[in-house]
């Protein structure tokens, strides 16, 4: 059979079948996108083969022209290794970007797109988020650069850039966004999608096509963007509808209309109901000479049927015997050709194999650059198997001069990768990876290096894999793919051994600290000390600092704060040491912050202030707003209100002017909570609901969780209880959602003061007892003792008789314990009136002179503690439960999130 006929039967296609239904959902979904204006997400979910993407082709093809004619473009997450590659794909298509195209000259063109589509000159921070993305290196901006040290902070900018882009864009005219083979991305991409899918708008479809995989991994994801999302679970074609579409295949094959019904039937048995096993059926016939071209310069494909042939043909009875009949087909030549292409992925390039081909020959005496019979060799080969179904050409290449193919069949690819010898296999690695390392742009792109570092590693090299690895981990945490900046960095480590120590180090501090963004603390503290191990033989100070710095944010972060100031303090004197100032001042402030958890707000302010003084000096304005920001909580605290207003109202107007959205929610925030203090509750609630709607603007859903705790403790305090609690339940609801231990645990205590306000004592205790457990899970111990107080507050409000007021007491002296074992006396002082006041109005004890001398004796203890910390009466416990739980826990979450500097590293 010759290609042009191989190729015609190929390209026959049945008409869509039986889908009717599912293609109604997708229809109704685009009608809604264009005549409201409002997104709509399809998921269309199945088995390989199932008619996934036929569907959708269905729904493109209708709508190319006429009154509901709409942009499509796609992207598609199979064979990535780069965390947000679906999301790089889905940009080239939109800017019309080709693989292998002039850095520059792609540049320009997404400049000029991204500045028509905003309607803005000013787009520097666009291209920059867009450019991570795209793997296109574009200009920092003043923001930009402040935010290089904060990955976190930087992530969620890019993920409200990214999806203003797609608004903005999709403003100018609607358009339809394919996704596909997504049960293949990277959690990095599906963090993106699932905010982009939660809070985009405008018209916008999109289609999210995966197997089943991606249900059983996100057990929720069709509730993502809650009414705008239909689920389609596409199932097996019906018996009757697979025989249709066999028959429609098989239309060629008819003789007066009618198709031979042993070749239907035969065809069903095998497929089951997958349309895609049923047109391998068609290619298995053609192999097998059970039908045969006619005509090969007829129009239309005409087939004549041997139906000796397929009662003789061993026909499959199984997928692998299907994909063992389609090898079977190949020769020798060319099956050496697909294991070398098996070897670099379902993705090859031609400029590989020339390198395998040459790998053991000598150079000719005169190399004739014209005269490559090896190469024409290998074009006509790939050429004959395309034509046959096997391998497909792309439009483009990711590497100038050389043409790029990927495996038709995943299936076929895997079971060549299997029957290659290990040795065989070894050596194609080898070279394979050779040829990457020269590739341009390799060692620029996170999917590339990666690459190069699995081909090194299977080659045998287990260090330039394991640099390689590293090198794909700084990449993906540029582009804040944390979860797989972490993968990399370990397996980097992991074949580094003992060699490369400065390349470790820097290792192991960018994998702390993206260990700590995932919330993994324990292993960020293994991997900071593993860190400090390496500069204490290496005798260098700086690196030394940034470890214990590290390791001192870190045990504050948990509560540990004598271990805490340890390691800030030796950190300190290691930056002194090396005169790194940047260094010095990040200290200093996390020292300052130290203090203030302590309730030490004189030397907490000294520290701060010095931090500040620094941080001017070297020009810092975000690390000068940061200052700002932490001044004003310890000045809040001490009951300062005047100054603490001034400092957060500088710290504003800097975020402000610098566009950092993420420190605007933290100020704002703090705003709210000052004219909470000062009883203003109008005011704070203003703030507050500013602070909320930046974070949903930038879809920091953390941020969101902690403005609603806080709004809902606003509300309690200022007697709006039921709404107090539907606030509080909205937190829990999406604190529960993240994962966020601390911050679910935190909603719960104020769910648990809005229930006792309310008189509800048994939602009160559940929600606090829930709270407790998390709060000791997390080692949180402020948090802890802060919880602990109010479930004994709780608890003695039940008057439920002595054997509560026994568990009320044990509560409160939990409480006192862990806060004098942790130093913290501001919270001593806290939990000492609110047991002094227990002691001396609980019934049960009011004749119990022990009771009423310990409470005399902790009266004057927290008198003391308050006395010498310098705070006023109004900032002490004035005896009533929401003061005495309020003034801790709050603030302490607060510093957590308001960042750092990123300083020391």
């Amino acid at each position: 059979m010759t290609h042009a006929e191989t190729a015609k039967r190929v390209d026959s296609r049945a008409p869509l079948i039986g889908r009717a239904e599912e293609l109604g959902v997708l229809e109704r979904a685009l009608d809604v996108v264009l005549e409201k204006g409002q997104s709509q997400i399809v998921s269309v979910v199945g088995p390989a083969g199932v008619g996934k993407t036929r569907l959708v082709q269905e729904l493109v093809g209708r709508h190319k022209i006429g009154p509901k004619a709409i942009r499509v473009y796609r992207g598609s997450a199979r064979d990535l290794a780069a965390a947000y590659g679906v999301f790089g794909r889905l940009l080239r298509a939109r800017f019309g970007l080709l693989e292998g195209m002039d850095k520059e000259a792609a540049k320009t063109k997404v400049r000029e797109e991204v500045t028509r589509v905003t309607g803005d000159r000013k787009v520097g921070d666009v291209l920059y988020f867009l450019g991570q993305l795209l793997g296109l290196p574009f200009d920092e901006s003043p923001l930009t650069r402040a935010l290089r040290d904060e990955p976190a902070q930087a992530e969620l900018l890019r993920r409200a850039v990214f999806k203003a882009f797609l608004e903005s864009d999709a403003a100018t005219k609607p358009m339809c966004i394919v996704l596909e083979d997504l049960h293949h991305a990277h959690e990095d991409s599906l963090s993106l999608l699932r905010y982009v899918l939660e809070y985009v708008t405008g018209p916008i479809l999109i289609v999210c096509v995966a197997r089943e995989e991606l249900l059983a991994r996100d057990e929720d994801w069709s509730m993502v963007g809650e009414k705008r999302h239909t689920l389609i679970e596409l199932g097996a074609l019906s018996e009757a509808d697979s025989a249709k579409m066999m028959e429609a295949l098989l239309a060629p094959a008819a003789e007066n209309g009618v198709v031979p019904k042993e070749l239907v039937d035969s065809a069903c048995t095998f497929a089951s109901g997958n349309p895609l096993y049923l047109e391998q059926m068609v290619r298995i016939y053609h192999d097998s000479g059970v039908l045969k071209e006619e005509d090969s310069l007829s129009e239309e494909p005409t087939w004549t049927v041997d139906l000796d042939k397929l009662h003789a043909a061993r026909l499959p009875l199984t997928i692998e015997d299907a994909v063992n009949a389609r090898l079977a087909a190949l020769d020798a030549e060319e099956k050496s050709l697909l294991e070398q292409a098996a070897a670099m992925g379902s993705v090859f390039w031609t400029g590989a194999f020339v390198a395998i081909c040459r790998a053991q020959k000598e150079a000719p005496d005169l190399w004739n650059p014209n005269a490559a019979d090896d190469e024409e060799n290998v074009h006509a080969i790939l050429e004959d198997l395309v034509d046959r179904d096997y391998v497909l050409k792309l439009p483009d290449s990711t590497f100038a001069g050389s043409e790029e193919y990927v495996f038709k069949h995943n299936k076929e690819r895997e079971a060549l990768a299997k029957r290659t010898a290990a040795g065989a296999l070894r050596r194609h690695h080898q070279v394979i990876a050779e040829w990457l390392d020269h590739q341009r742009g390799v060692h620029e792109n996170e999917e590339h290096a990666a690459m190069l570092a699995e081909h090194r590693e299977k080659g045998g090299n287990a260090i330039g894999a394991g640099l390689a690895f590293l090198e794909a981990g700084d990449l993906a945490r540029k582009r804040y793919a944390n979860a797989r900046a972490s993968e990399y960095y370990e397996r980097g480590l992991t074949l580094l051994g003992e060699s490369h120590a400065l390349r470790r180090i820097d290792a192991l501090h960018n994998l702390g600290d993206v260990l700590v963004l995932m919330g993994r603390v324990d292993d960020a503290l293994a991997s900071f000390r593993e860190m400090l191990t390496l500069a204490y033989r290496l005798d260098l100070k700086p690196k030394g600092g940034a470890a214990h710095n590290r390791i001192g944010r870190a045990y504050r972060d948990v509560g540990a704060l004598d271990e805490a100031s340890n390691h800030l303090a030796t950190g300190l004197s290691l930056f002194k040491a090396a005169e790194d100032e940047r260094g010095i001042a990040s200290s200093i402030d996390d020292i300052g912050k130290l203090h203030w958890l302590k309730g030490e707000y004189d030397e907490a302010l000294n520290f701060m202030r010095d931090a500040l003084a620094r941080r001017r000096a070297l020009a810092d304005r975000r690390s000068i707003a940061l200052s700002f920001n932490n001044l004003g909580l310890v000045l809040q605290d001490s009951g300062e209100f005047k100054q603490a207003l001034d400092a957060f109202e500088q710290a504003l107007t800097i975020r402000r002017e610098i566009g950092d959205l993420v420190g605007l929610v933290t100020t704002l925030n703090n705003l709210g909570t000052i004219a909470e203090d000062q009883r203003d509750f109008g005011r704070a609630v203003a703030f507050l609901t500013e602070a909320l709607e930046v974070a949903e603007q930038i879809g920091d859903r953390n941020r969101i969780a902690l403005v609603l705790t806080n709004l809902g403790e606003v509300q309690y305090r200022s007697g709006a209880l039921d709404s107090a609690v539907g606030t509080l339940e909205r937190a829990e609801s999406l604190c529960d959602e993240l994962g966020d231990k601390l911050g679910l645990a935190e909603a719960l205590r104020g769910l648990g003061k809005a229930h006792l306000l309310r008189g509800d004592l048994v939602k009160a205790r559940d929600a606090i007892g829930r709270a407790v457990d998390l709060f000791a899970s997390v080692r949180s111990k402020v948090h802890l003792g802060a919880a602990l107080r109010t479930l004994g507050e709780i608890t003695a409000a039940g008057g439920w008789g002595s054997a509560h007021t026994k568990s009320a007491r044990e509560y409160f002296a939990r409480s006192v314990a862990i806060f004098e074992q942790t130093g913290n006396d501001v919270e001593l002082g806290r939990t000492f009136k609110v047991f002094a006041r227990f002691l001396t109005t609980e019934p049960e004890l009011a004749t119990d002179p022990n009771a009423r001398r310990d409470a005399e004796q902790m009266d004057a203890r927290a008198d003391a503690i308050f006395a010498r910390l310098k705070i006023s009466a109004s900032r002490s416990p004035s005896f009533t439960s929401e003061v005495a739980v309020q003034g801790m826990v709050r603030p302490a979450l607060n510093s957590m999130i308001g960042g750092s500097d990123g300083s020391g590293g």
